[in-house]
């Protein structure tokens, strides 16, 4: 009902639900959670038809309502009716430039240009990664100081009210990031979560003022490597069925699920291929077709590797979702990554990836969202299916994992941890009650 924009029958479910009797406490707080999703989504999806041309007559301004009509029936501006009132993604306006090259062709010449991270070219940095890992699949280090901070509005918690807040931090992981060197937080006190934590943590806690916003800090170093091997698609068989290999087999819903749709894409992409490297090339290709557009929040989507594949467009942690369902499908082991990605410059970003596994190579890196370059050299165009930069630090080694210390409140990202978490007694505070900053100092490119 709420995906189909049936918010009022979804409220009637639900309250008709949580009054019946023997209903636990895990089963109320599901109900409770669809509740909040669908304030999330209206959050999300926040244009009326007149507020959406505007934004984009903000960029073409000679637009007619019949261009702003064609798009629209293309479903190249994402919309929902709830209720039977149409809403427009907040970023549609905006999205709509990387999906339509007319739109593109038709923006003000003045217009900001659309952004992209460093590594989303080919340059010099992925040369030299391939060139030092190809003797041992790693190389190219980065020593980067990254500072992290979280700021809770001003009296969005009653003051002298104990505000909990987590922190993603990185956990050591052999030839990718290493050498992870704590240097401070704020409040001074805090608590890290053990490195076994799939989504490492640094807690902290701190109290309310009135009047004051409420500021988490912590700041660290570490080194990471960038990644790439050279693949004989010759020596390529089918992964082992092991216990390395099994935990990233299979269905894992709601966010992998082997539906009829995905099932009839992965057969029009692999066709009659059975060697799992050019499978895997073959939905490499059909995935990164896919055009990159700014996301909704995750946690309002029921199954994100189908709204990536029904949705036309889908942003890094979509593509890799749904890339990871295509490979599982076809017997190939594949894992969540995820964190940010930095440039010299001082950019920054959050980003997924993914790692698959091939035998007999092991665990490799496949981003897809970067995808193919236009390269003569097979091993650059193809470098993202294999291999990385050094430019991105992982936080997370799976995706929905509990924290350490746990959460007591539903988070507001319930796949990433990028930008952190926050609560107090009173509940969740979700991203329109905080904001968050991410800053990365290249300090060497040697160890």
């Amino acid at each position: 009902m709420i995906d189909a924009g049936r918010f009022n029958d979804a409220r009637a479910r639900i309250d008709a639900a949580a009054q019946q009797p023997g209903i636990d406490a895990r089963e109320r707080a599901a109900l409770e959670f669809q509740r909040e999703r669908m304030r999330r989504i209206r959050l999300d999806f926040t244009l009326d038809r007149a507020q959406a041309e505007q934004k984009v007559r903000a960029q073409i301004p000679d637009l007619t309502r019949e261009e702003f009509d064609a798009w629209d029936r293309q479903g190249l501006l994402e919309a929902m009716t709830i209720d039977g009132d149409t809403r427009y993604f907040k970023r549609a306006p905006s999205n709509l430039f990387r999906l339509s090259a007319q739109a593109l062709a038709r923006r003000r010449a003045d217009a900001k240009p659309l952004s992209a991270g460093p590594m989303e070219t080919l340059n010099a940095h992925q040369r030299e990664v391939r060139d030092a890992a190809l003797e041992r699949g790693y190389g190219a280090p980065r020593r980067v100081r990254i500072a992290q901070s979280l700021t809770v509005a001003a009296d969005a918690v009653p003051a002298g009210k104990t505000v909990r807040a987590w922190l993603p931090y990185p956990r050591e992981l052999p030839r990718q990031q290493e050498a992870i060197r704590f240097l401070a937080s704020a409040p001074a006190a805090h608590r890290l979560a053990p490195a076994s934590a799939l989504q490492r943590t640094v807690y902290l806690e701190q109290i309310a003022q009135a009047g004051k916003p409420t500021r988490f800090e912590v700041g660290y170093e570490l080194t990471v490597y960038g990644q790439y091997r050279a693949i004989d698609p010759d020596k390529v068989v089918p992964a082992p069925d092991n216990a390395q290999t099994r935990p990233h087999l299979g269905e894992r819903a709601p966010h992998l699920v082997f539906t009829p749709a995905l099932r009839e894409f992965s057969r029009k992409a692999v066709g009659a291929e059975t060697n799992p490297y050019r499978i895997a090339q073959k939905l490499y290709a059909a995935v990164d077709a896919i055009p990159w557009a700014g996301a909704r929040e995750y946690s309002t989507i029921s199954n994100i590797s189908d709204y990536a594949l029904r949705a036309g467009h889908a942003d890094c942690g979509q593509q890799t979702l749904l890339l990871m369902a295509l490979l599982r499908l076809n017997g190939i082991p594949a894992r969540w990554q995820s964190g940010w990605v930095f440039g010299d410059d001082g950019y920054t970003n959050m980003h997924d990836w993914a790692w698959m596994y091939l035998a007999p190579y092991g665990w490799l890196p496949v981003d897809v969202t970067t995808g193919r370059f236009d390269s003569p050299d097979p091993q650059l165009a193809g470098f993202y299916l294999g291999g990385f930069d050094a430019y991105r630090v992982a936080y997370n080694d799976d995706y929905g994992r509990d924290f350490v210390p746990a959460k007591r409140f539903d988070r507001s990202e319930t796949v990433d941890s990028q930008r952190g978490e926050v609560e107090w007694e009173g509940g969740n505070l979700y991203f329109d009650q905080w904001d968050y900053d991410y800053k990365a100092q290249v300090l060497t490119t040697k160890q």
